[in-house]
């Protein structure tokens, strides 16, 4: 097992599969669905960003990505940067980090958890095989109570009328050929064989390819078995975005949030000699700006809160601006962007871990939306805890010299007392309720420290 810290350490992996290593990710790249975790310029960019290939020593070193990588008969763990510790990590050490990976993704809207948020009492280690039990669990409990019927329009032969007749067709291929006592008919049926059933089937297929758990497997086979009846098809996810169900079927969004998640961030394929391959990848900067997204929305209720919000810099609408959050606290306006970055407590540093071209950005946001309360928020991590940052106040000259403040901050996303014994006996919500509290204590205070 490699792991691999985003940025930070470099791992020496065998020369024999170097080469194919780079050209699967080339592969993965080309194949990955345009999905909303990925920027402008990245979907539209072709160089693969997961790994950087360092050829002179054979060494890998990861970029911005998180996931997990099978490569022949090798497992690459890609993990989130601010875990780092200057150590290699152990198989215990990985669990306790993707507890929190799972935790974060309980809160962004790309994926709903199933409410008994647990799975880490298994003994995955493997992120991966941790979301495929969640989703192949709470998929097969649903199936097993109530399997997704739809009414699908049919056109077919009968040797009666059902619904209406379609003349044209019996016309032309039946009553001119002698065979009136059969007759088309276009009618709608109650149907198990639906889009939303076959993208469950198509993906429980594809995870089949890539989990080595044998709960995984028993219950992804357990689901392929219900939905025997239902087609062949594959579904894309902007397919599968699209598939809305009634208030009798709520419950089936959490499945079909899995399978987006599925289909857009993992890639799976035969590559030389049918060797099944696999990768499931999130940039985690995505991943902390909709956690942080989540929580405000759901746990700070005197908040309102807009996300990714588009605005025009300039009259002609050439230039766009998009803050990650614009926030409503009494009636005050408060602009926040998530920073995924490492804080140092360096002396001398004056501008204390904010970049100039951050600044600039900020400016931005705050002339055009008529705000003067700015806030960075930026992740703490297991080395590294600031708790004295940078305030900076700009007199905006064009509008009576007006108070533009920016305020970084440091926030609790980490819970570095967690034990296995923890993740073994509780669920995460558990699990992780006092750096619930402590991060909801945190964000109170910042939103309303303002002038």
């Amino acid at each position: 097992m490699i792991n691999l810290f985003e940025y930070q350490n470099k791992v020496a992996f065998p020369k024999e599969h170097f080469e194919n290593l780079e050209v699967f990710l080339d592969a993965i790249w080309s194949k990955r669905e345009k999905s909303s975790f990925y920027n402008e310029d990245e979907n539209r960019e072709e160089v693969q960003h997961f790994i950087q290939f360092l050829h002179k020593n054979k060494e890998l070193k990861s970029n911005k990505f998180v996931g997990v990588i099978h490569f022949e008969n090798q497992t690459i763990n890609l993990l989130p940067k601010i875990f780092y510790n200057g150590t290699d990590a152990t198989q215990e050490d990985v669990k306790v980090i993707n507890s929190h990976v799972l935790w974060w993704l309980s809160y962004c809207r790309k994926l709903r958890f199933p409410n008994y948020l647990s799975g880490l009492n298994s003994q995955q280690a493997d992120f991966f095989e941790i979301l495929i039990y969640l989703f192949s669990k709470y998929t097969k409990e649903l199936l097993n109570s109530s399997v997704y019927q739809r009414y699908i329009e049919i056109e077919n032969e009968l040797s009666y009328v059902k619904g209406c007749i379609n003349f044209n067709e019996y016309i032309n291929q039946n009553l001119a050929r002698g065979r009136n006592h059969k007759v088309n008919c276009r009618y709608d049926s109650f149907e198990m064989d639906n889009p939303f059933n076959q993208c469950i089937k198509s993906v429980s297929r594809l995870l089949l390819t890539a989990t080595k758990d044998q709960q995984n497997r028993s219950n992804l086979n357990d689901i392929i078995f219900i939905l025997d009846e239902v087609s062949e098809l594959e579904i894309s996810s902007e397919e599968c975005k699209r598939i809305q169900f009634n208030q009798l079927f709520t419950d089936f969004e959490t499945v079909r949030d899995y399978c987006v998640l599925f289909l857009e961030n993992s890639v799976s394929f035969n590559y030389k000699n049918d060797l099944k391959l696999f990768a499931f990848l999130l940039p985690m900067e995505y991943v902390f700006e909709d956690f942080i997204f989540g929580f405000i929305e759901k746990e700070l209720e005197e908040v309102k809160v807009k996300s990714q919000a588009k605005y025009s810099l300039d009259e002609e609408k050439h230039f766009g601006l998009k803050p990650d959050l614009l926030l409503f606290v009494n009636g005050k306006k408060i602009i926040a962007d998530t920073k995924y970055k490492m804080v140092y407590a360096d002396t001398t540093d004056n501008k204390k871990g904010i970049s100039q071209n951050d600044l600039y950005q900020m400016v931005a946001y705050a002339i055009r939306l008529n705000a003067t309360d700015i806030k960075l928020l930026y992740p703490n991590s297991v080395k590294n805890n600031v708790t004295d940052l940078k305030t900076i106040e700009i007199l905006d000259a064009l509008a009576d010299n007006k108070k533009i403040t920016i305020k970084a901050h440091q926030v609790s996303i980490l819970n570095n007392k967690i034990s296995i014994e923890d993740l073994k006996n509780n669920k995460l919500t558990t699990v992780f309720d006092c750096v619930r509290l402590q991060l909801k204590q945190e964000l109170e205070d910042i939103f309303n420290n303002i002038s």
